[in-house]
């Protein structure tokens, strides 16, 4: 990398990120993501507090038995307690326990928060800054000083905030990081600040200044980029901007921004490859749906739908597409909908593996389809795999593995052991594969999951691959509210085989049908991907 134009970046997903609202993480989860980022090569890992909670405690301990390759964990704390000896401090030898090289540690900034929120004097404040951050040093560590509300502490008393940075670096602070805690204040306020504290500390020394901003005004990604601007060396954030109230910097947007349009260093090219992968397998683990149309590594941040759009991508992707998808692990989709042209027919076709001559009939005979279809409540930009199977159809290409003879759903109210009662559901489905007809019976807690049962008992003994598929989503969207129950439903299902996800449509005012036509082109679907994968019991 460039020294001279590198950012360190520092990660604080496993503390600040965690409390974001309805955000859980177990140890386990913690030392998962710890691992992640250190393969996306994140020199700082914030880990958490030590002693704050016996969760944090262990994490410390559970990571030094395998130590990260790349990144440093870095412990966190505030100040020592008023008017008491840092040295005597328990919540301090908690830090010094959990034996990490660097130490980051939070003190006040702001005037008022030290009076009406420590309820002390100025004076003790700063003692409690230079008190801590020498005792750390002394004690062999490392230390990046949090400012905390450093933007509104300096624009309501700039001289006493200065005086705080001014003690904590000449207490042996390595870093001065100044945090826009509260989120409120704007990318041109966060320039001017940070190159007036350049001016008037960077007069009395050498120091390295960093940036740590929240999302309260959407401006926290804007804001830590005019901090940089300006002379920050370090930016602190989260992966996919997880945090508390409305989260902090995404690091996933901040990386790129730095490295592609501004030409910093962060981390290696290879590993920039990896942005996409690592925030979704993050989502993942917290349990939190990704962000579909996240700029960068969203799964919409490439997509195209309009025709026009997607012809002139196909001349020239620099016409509708910031930078390569690629170099941020994305890649680019083309939407079907009914807003489609023949370039997207053709280019969706393409990414499916099908050929089509741009003087082929059956391109229009797709793409009138396809505009009937949605015309009556399909939509095949959210399922794919659907339309993957209307082109086949009409290119002859669809290949029946099965057809569907009949099926019923009786549903009964139980009587469960505790004397309530509770729904279940019997499906009866007749299925004819070849010269041969089959009939199977499965009960399920409601009709779609006993008919789900039900075809899969008849298939699965001719086709094997269906005992690896399972739902993972079921949405149903009502198309038509005024006309109540008799109303048109749209069902889209989601299956998986455990490696690769694929989305089908139903669409009827009978939502059992819609389900059906849904689960069963699910099922379909899947086989057809069993063939594509090579030799399987489904090839006819």
């Amino acid at each position: 990398m460039n020294g001279d134009k590198q950012i360190w970046i520092y990660d604080t997903t496993l503390r600040d990120g965690s409390q974001r609202e309805g955000l859980s993480l177990s140890i386990e989860d913690k030392i998962k993501i710890a691992r992640i980022l250190d393969d996306l090569g994140i020199p700082f890992i914030e880990g958490g507090w030590p002693g704050a909670n016996p969760k944090d405690v262990q994490f410390f301990w559970e990571i030094k038995s395998e130590p990260l390759k790349q990144s440093e964990i870095v412990a966190f704390c505030s100040t020592r307690r008023p008017h008491k000896l840092a040295a005597e401090d328990e919540m301090l030898q908690k830090i010094l326990a959990a034996q990490t090289r660097w130490v980051t540690v939070f003190g006040k900034s702001w005037d008022l928060h030290v009076t009406a929120g420590l309820k002390t004097s100025l004076e003790e404040n700063m003692a409690m800054i230079r008190d801590t951050i020498a005792y750390l040093r002394v004690s062999g560590r490392k230390v990046l000083y949090d400012a905390e509300h450093w933007f509104d502490g300096y624009k309501q008393n700039p001289e006493y905030a200065l005086k705080t940075l001014e003690v904590a670096l000449a207490s042996g602070a390595d870093w001065l990081v100044l945090c826009d805690t509260n989120g409120g204040t704007l990318p041109q306020e966060i320039g001017q600040i940070v190159g007036e504290v350049k001016a008037k500390i960077g007069k009395q020394s050498d120091f390295k200044l960093g940036i740590h901003t929240h999302n309260d005004s959407e401006t926290a990604v804007a804001n830590a980029l005019a901090a940089v601007g300006e002379g920050a060396e370090m930016v602190q954030g989260t992966i996919n901007g997880y945090g508390e109230r409305c989260g902090n910097a995404n690091l996933i947007s901040l990386i790129p921004n730095l490295q592609l349009k501004l030409g910093y260093d962060c981390i290696a090219p290879a590993q920039l490859e990896q942005l996409t992968q690592t925030s979704r397998e993050v989502s993942e683990i917290v349990n939190l749906a990704p962000d579909e149309h996240a700029p960068y590594v969203g799964r919409s941040a490439f997509a195209h739908k309009g025709g026009i759009h997607v012809s002139a991508v196909e001349k020239n992707p620099l016409t509708y597409e910031h930078i390569q998808p690629e170099r941020v692990g994305n890649r680019r989709r083309i939407v079907i909908s009914d807003q489609a042209g023949l370039s997207n027919v053709y280019a969706k076709a393409r990414s499916f593996g099908i050929e089509l001559e741009k003087k082929d009939p059956a391109c229009r005979q797709i793409l009138q389809k396809l505009k009937e279809l949605e015309n009556q409540g399909y939509q095949f930009e959210a399922a794919e795999a659907s339309f993957d199977l209307l082109m086949r159809s009409a290119l002859g290409q669809r290949q029946e593995l099965f057809a569907i003879k009949g099926f019923q759903v009786h549903c009964d109210m139980v009587s469960e052991i505790d004397g309530k009662e509770a729904p279940k559901a019997l499906a009866t489905v007749k299925i004819g594969v070849e010269d041969a007809e089959i009939m199977e019976c499965a009960e399920g807690n409601g009709p779609v999951a006993a008919m789900d049962a039900a075809l899969r008992k008849a298939l699965v003994k001719l086709y094997p691959e269906i005992g690896q598929f399972h739902l993972t989503d079921y949405k149903v969207r009502i198309l038509d509210g005024s006309a109540g129950t008799c109303a048109k439903t749209r069902v889209l299902v989601e299956s998986s085989d455990g490696h690769q996800r694929w989305t089908t449509v139903g669409v009827s005012s009978n939502i059992l049908d819609a389900s059906y036509q849904a689960v069963v082109e699910g099922l379909e679907y899947g086989l057809l991907l069993s063939v594509k994968k090579g030799p399987s019991s489904c090839q006819q």
